[in-house]
Order: structure tokens, then C-alpha cells, then sequence
């Protein structure tokens, strides 16, 4: 999730474990445990603007690698604090901060290697969005309060309403798994590469998309806490045959390679993108949930060859999709 986020759950963690009297220690030791895992953001090479990819939520969010970054987080926080508190004191809550990030962040969509190194595969339970302020606004006044009075049970009750509001995402996402599954039978399809997330910053409005005859078809539904739910028809785009595409385009090696790369990436929900010609995206995020219009992707015919290919961002919501997010949001 969001920087903001891991940081609170990291600390709020810590301070669950940590005695009354410890408590901003035990908050800054778990910010740090839940922040170090992202480092692996500075893996990266001008030369290759994919490494970045290969990298994040890799090795580094992995539950056997918790250990080794507890250590690193502690002699990070032992040198924040100026050695004001001993190594030893510090990693049982560096330990718990780191815990909480690999684990949250598998609750996203986007694929964290959890699992690393018995398994490759990215989990990705598109349970929670990447950044949820009614996830972290009671993380935020729990360890806040827990500092400033000194009271665990703050920290406690914030990780409570934290994880209940974690299990009202789940049945939210199994909501709108339904919908959708009455949507692809009533259409008389036979669905492949089912995925359904929650859209930015909620847990009412989906993004819900399948393939169909070789085409994607996408559609955002709205879940409420209470009342009926509703389905808004989007688009839909051939699914990429790549074999194909690479043949068509005579790529080289280098260029195949590094969309090989970008498939494992994607989770192999790779589309030639109709906004930009040349370009292959990520077909799972979209700055609309019910359209194709992807947030990311790699530029493939307008890279010089013999260059890795460049990592492009598409970033940025016009004032009428504003419009149109906060109206399907609401229900209107």
C-alpha cells in the first residue's frame, strides 16, 4: 500500500507488543520495519528503466527475508535514535513492522513474491485499494494516541478497526464477484482471466474484467454498504496475441525479452494500447474503472533499438473523469 499506510500498520504493530512505557520507541522501530522493504524501490539502471519491475515487492517482502530487514531496521532506528535504545530492544518491533508489509501489500492487486524463494508466483488478493484513507485514518489516531498518552490500548483498538475494516473489504469484493458472475452469464459468456479490485481509495466501486472469445470485457460495479448494486457496461479490447504481435513487428531479441518481462509484470494482462500507438500496457489499472485507458505501459516501437525498452506513465485525471469517478462513486 501507500507509503503513509505501511508506516502506521509497521508502528501500530509494534506498539501492540511493546510495553506502555516504550511505546514511541516501539512506534518508531515499527515505521521503519514497515517502510524498509519498499528500499527495493532504488533497485534500478538508466539503462534499463525495467529493473525497477523485476524488483519491487520482490525479495524483500518475501516472509522468510522478515529477519534479515528486522536487522537492517534496527540498526537503521539505533542510528535515527542516536543510540538511545539498545539493538536487542529493538527487534522484536522492527520485526513486527516488517511482518505487517508483505502482507499487506498481498492484499492489493498488484503482486507481491510473499512466497520467495519457493515460489515465483505474485500474490494478489484485490482485497483492499493501494491507498484506502478509512484503512489508515484509525491506524493514524491510534498511534498517535498511544504516543501521546502512553496507552497501548490505543494501538490495540486501532488494529482492531484496522482488521475490521479489512474483513468488510473482503465480503465487499465477494460481492461484487457475484454481480459480476450474474453479469457474465446473463451476457451468455464463457469468462477467462477473471479479476475483480476494488477502484482508488474505496471499497464500493470495482473494477471487474474477464476475456471472452479473445476480448476483454470491463465493467465497474458499485457495491454499497447497504442497498442494491449497480453495473456500469464498459469496453472492451482484443486480448494481445504477443506471438503474434512480435512476429508481425519482427522484434529483436532484447525487445521480446523485455516484454517477457512486462508479462510476468502484468500478470499477463498485456493490450496494445488504443490511446498510443506502439505501445503495449497493463490492462489491469485504467484511470476509469469501467474504461480502457491504462495507467502504465511500455513504449515498444518508439524505443531506438538495441535500447531496453522505456517504462512510459500515464498519469493525471481530466476535470470531466474527476466527474465521472465521483458520480459512479456515489450511484448517480
Amino acid at each position: 500500500m501507500d507509503t503513509v499506510t505501511q508506516a502506521l500498520i509497521g508502528a501500530a504493530a509494534a506498539q501492540c507488543g511493546a510495553k506502555s512505557t516504550h511505546l514511541r520507541m516501539a512506534a518508531l522501530a515499527g515505521a521503519i520495519g514497515g517502510l524498509l522493504p519498499d528500499a527495493d524501490v532504488l533497485i534500478r539502471s538508466p539503462a534499463d528503466p525495467l529493473l525497477f519491475l523485476d524488483y519491487h515487492r520482490h525479495f524483500t517482502h518475501s516472509l522468510v527475508f522478515i529477519p534479515v530487514v528486522a536487522v537492517l531496521a534496527a540498526v537503521i532506528t539505533r542510528w535515527v535514535s542516536r543510540g538511545r535504545w539498545p539493538l536487542r530492544a529493538l527487534l522484536l518491533p522492527c520485526a513486527l513492522g516488517v511482518a505487517t508489509h508483505g502482507l499487506l501489500d498481498s492484499c492489493t492487486s498488484y503482486g507481491t513474491h510473499l512466497l520467495w524463494p519457493f515460489s515465483d508466483t505474485r500474490v494478489a488478493w484485490h482485497i483492499i485499494s493501494i491507498v484506502d484513507p478509512l484503512f489508515t485514518l484509525p491506524l493514524l489516531i491510534g498511534v498517535v494516541w498511544a504516543c501521546l498518552k502512553q496507552q497501548r490500548k490505543a494501538a490495540i483498538i486501532a488494529g482492531v478497526v484496522a482488521a475490521a475494516y479489512m474483513g468488510l473489504c473482503v465480503i465487499q469484493q465477494h460481492r461484487a464477484e457475484g454481480v459480476q458472475a450474474e453479469l457474465v452469464a446473463a451476457r451468455g459468456h464463457m469468462a477467462a482471466r477473471v479479476q475483480v479490485k476494488p477502484a482508488f481509495g474505496n471499497n464500493v466501486l470495482f473494477r471487474a474484467f474477464y476475456s471472452h472469445d479473445d476480448q476483454y470485457q470491463v465493467d465497474a460495479i458499485r457495491v454499497p454498504w447497504w442497498g442494491e448494486p449497480t453495473v456500469y457496461s464498459g469496453e472492451s479490447t482484443p486480448v494481445l496475441d504477443l506471438a503474434a504481435y512480435q512476429d508481425r513487428n519482427a522484434l529483436d531479441e532484447l525487445r521480446r525479452g523485455d516484454i517477457d518481462r512486462f508479462r510476468v509484470f502484468s500478470g499477463d494482462h498485456i493490450i496494445e494500447d488504443p490511446n498510443r500507438c506502439g505501445v503495449l500496457s497493463d490492462f489491469r489499472y485504467a484511470a476509469l474503472p469501467d474504461q480502457i485507458s491504462p495507467l502504465w505501459g511500455i513504449d515498444v516501437l518508439g524505443t531506438p533499438e538495441g535500447e531496453h525498452l522505456r517504462f512510459l506513465r500515464f498519469s493525471g485525471l481530466s476535470e470531466r473523469q474527476r466527474g465521472r469517478f465521483i458520480d459512479m462513486l456515489m450511484g448517480r
